[in-house]
């Protein structure tokens, strides 16, 4: 059937994908509301933006008045908040953004949804879906063995996890309280094409192919659980068309990497495909660099839940997730050029005090 969604964030990474996914290979209609901060590219939406099932508003989601305007002009069957600031590095040096964004915007989310929810009726009322999309970080950090899943207690360990845990809980909080049917998902490391290069594996694709050093904290060994974007999107519409309201369901690639590893992966990759024209190795760039504070250890999840329930497979492997990838950044300078020219020129972030608000 037919829906209308309304993204929030649809000009991020994790969001652009679901809408282009959403726009490529369903008949749904698709309202993306992004406020286009640092990281929202519209570019990445150019191959659906003409659709007749597109449209976009830059609507900042802590502005509620404009927020629930939009929803009842759009009248969505189901709400996908993305929007949020995303990467530990900066929460650490700008933690003010994080709480305003990810706290704040999500109780707006939730305000004017709930308004939404109120007035409708009939199956439009008992159909209707808020998703909220999180991160595996809200759960703190692993050992050597076991697996974050749905019963997971929270342990946030940086201001990222910790606003995305509270946005967590206030949407939790809003089934509870009020029975707004919401959903939530908490997702794995994701990577792929269009990724706003701070995060590693666009940072150290692009740094290779200037001649840069390749950064990696500390020794290396740091663990994450890589999930390529496209099956997180698939994934995401598994849930918000079959999930059942107030539950959680934890997305994971069963893709398990030390940071070296993930890093020497992409150096070797590269010798094969864009040799260097001196001949060695782009290993020979990796550098070294000190710690992020309070670095968390390893993430691990178990999917369990979603693939019995749901029916939902990862489709890529890590070795062919991030092929694509690689050959995507080889083959779209024109994405990623005028961000290093512009927004962000591959700086090391997390360093410095926290900046008052």
């Amino acid at each position: 059937m037919t829906k209308k969604i309304l993204v929030t964030g649809g000009a991020g990474f994790i969001g652009s994908a679901l809408v282009r996914h959403l726009i490529e290979n369903t008949s749904h209609h698709v309202l993306n509301v992004d406020a286009l901060t640092y990281a929202g590219n519209l570019s990445s939406l150019d191959g659906v933006a003409s659709s007749n099932r597109y449209a976009f508003q830059q609507i900042d989601i802590c502005d509620r008045e404009a927020i629930a305007a939009a929803m009842a002009a759009f009248a969505p069957d189901v709400v996908t908040h993305l929007a949020a600031e995303s990467h530990v590095d900066r929460s650490l040096d700008g933690p003010a953004a994080f709480i305003e964004t990810n706290v704040v915007g999500t109780f707006g989310m939730l305000s004017a949804a709930q308004a939404y929810w109120n007035g409708l009726t009939g199956d439009a009322r008992e159909n209707f879906r808020f998703h909220h999309i999180s991160t595996d970080e809200v759960f703190g950090s692993l050992g050597d063995e076991g697996a974050f899943n749905e019963a997971t207690p929270y342990d946030p360990r940086s201001p990222y996890s910790a606003s995305k845990a509270a946005s967590d809980h206030l949407v939790r909080a809003w089934h509870h309280s009020y029975g707004l049917p919401v959903l939530v998902t908490n997702c794995s490391n994701n990577y792929g094409p269009f990724h706003f290069p701070e995060k590693l594996i666009p940072l150290i694709i692009i740094k290779a192919l200037a001649g840069g050093d390749l950064p990696v904290y500390g020794d290396g060994t740091n663990v994450r659980d890589w999930l390529y974007v496209d099956d997180h999107v698939r994934a995401l519409e598994s849930v918000f068309e079959k999930g059942v309201p107030g539950e959680t369901y934890l997305i994971g690639g069963r893709s398990e990497r030390r940071n070296i590893d993930v890093v020497h992966v992409i150096c070797d990759m590269l010798d094969r495909v864009q040799p260097r024209a001196d001949g060695k190795s782009y290993r020979a760039q990796i550098v070294f660099v000190g710690d992020r504070p309070g670095h968390d250890f390893r993430y691990a999840i178990d999917a369990g839940k979603l693939r019995s329930e749901l029916g939902w497979e990862p489709r890529e492997t890590f070795e062919s997730g991030i092929e694509k990838t690689v050959r995507w950044y080889l083959a779209n300078e024109s994405w990623w050029r005028p961000i290093l020219d512009g927004k962000y020129q591959g700086e090391r972030l997390g360093t410095a005090a926290p900046k008052a608000a």
